[in-house]
């Protein structure tokens, strides 16, 4: 590849400007000379991605929460599609963010752009329609599970699997030195604002309960840097708790609490890379959950329990996310060495579900073949 290549590359949410970060330097490892341009998060930008957009800032969580931005997000798609047809890529890296970016795909199809998916949407819990978008529209799908490898290769769906980039990210780290207490609980609420106003209260009314019952425990609250500073602080002030609040230092956080109160997302997996015992705490609003309960086709919600095809870890979802019963479940497992170390046995062992590390890697050199066998 002698002339200069032009990548279009779109991340709309935390975890996905994170994946797509690492992808983008691998990539560029292996060919400096490719150009990135695009919608993403920080993450993006430092690794040099000219972002139209920072798209990140604008995520928000469920249904009627989209449809309330919709004239922003159709704002930002059209100015998209305007700098596309300015400055037509010769390959789109599109990752997650289904609402979007399948919408996106078709219309880069009909430029006769080829497109690389970076993520499998959630097509086996809901919206399995969007396989037919998916195989219409998308000329490789790379994929974090061994089970969506599956379910594409049944469809006819040109698809890689190299494993889960967390094994590569995720490593303990206990350099924190803070002062030591019998017990230290991570409270991870989400990276979306409106998560975090939803999830945060119910895990500090939960610690409320958890520190009248055991005094000597002391409360990690794990900031992502996507979520104003200022939220954390005014929810955490209306409690009297030995709460500290801890801004982008997850896996530190986690590396030294004995327990975690984890919203539903990555930070599910992340913690149980860590063998870090956890509940799962998931609310939206009412008319959120009404819809996904019509359209949710799968067991569970927690990526932790899907993979395992069973429920390693308690989920307390909507109505069930009531601080007396999860305070409960935590002060029970917490105080039993016993239980606590078969949990750790058993998210140990979902680690090697999530295959080989250096999938980023992996992966970018397979998008480096793709375009060097269209040029060809």
């Amino acid at each position: 590849m002698q002339n200069l290549t032009n990548i279009l590359i779109v991340a709309g949410e935390a975890s996905g400007d994170l994946h797509a970060a690492n992808l983008v330097r691998e990539i560029k490892n292996i060919n400096p000379k490719i150009n990135f341009s695009g919608l993403g998060g920080e993450k993006l930008k430092r690794e040099g991605v000219n972002l139209y957009y920072d798209i990140v800032k604008l995520a928000v969580v469920g249904l009627f929460e989209v449809l309330k931005n919709y004239s922003k997000f159709k704002k930002i798609f059209d100015g998209l599609l305007g700098q596309v047809d300015l400055n037509k890529p010769d390959l789109a890296i599109l990752v997650d963010y289904p609402g979007f970016n399948l919408k996106l795909a078709k219309e880069l199809k009909r430029r006769n752009i080829p497109v690389v998916y970076y993520i499998s949407p959630q097509v086996w819990a809901w919206g399995r329609d969007r396989i037919k978008i998916i195989k219409d529209c998308v000329e490789r799908m790379i994929v974090f599970f061994k089970f969506e490898e599956e379910l594409y290769l049944k469809e006819g769906i040109a698809v890689s699997f190299f494993g889960h980039p967390l094994l590569d990210l995720v490593k303990p780290d206990s350099k924190l030195g803070l002062k030591q207490a019998q017990y230290t609980i991570a409270l991870l609420p989400g990276s979306r604002e409106k998560e975090v106003k939803n999830i945060l209260p119910i895990m500090l009314a939960t610690s409320d309960l958890l520190y009248k019952q055991i005094p000597d425990i002391k409360f990690l609250i794990l900031r992502s840097p996507t979520v104003k500073e200022e939220i954390f602080n005014n929810l955490l002030s209306k409690h009297k708790l030995p709460a500290q609040i801890l801004s982008d230092m997850t896996y530190p956080g986690l590396s030294v609490s004995d327990f975690a109160m984890v919203a539903s997302g990555t930070a599910t997996l992340e913690t149980a890379i860590l063998t870090v015992p956890m509940v799962i705490i998931y609310k939206v609003s009412i008319l959120t959950w009404a819809y996904l309960r019509t359209v949710i086709k799968v067991p569970f919600i927690g990526i932790v329990n899907i993979i395992a095809k069973e429920r390693l870890v308690p989920e307390f979802i909507q109505f069930d996310a009531r601080p007396e019963k999860i305070a409960s479940y935590i002060k029970d497992t917490l105080t039993n060495p016993k239980e606590l170390d078969r949990i750790k046995k058993l998210l140990s062992g979902l680690n090697s579900r999530l295959g080989e590390k250096q999938a980023s890697q992996k992966a970018a050199r397979q998008i480096v073949e793709l375009l060097k066998a269209r040029e060809n």
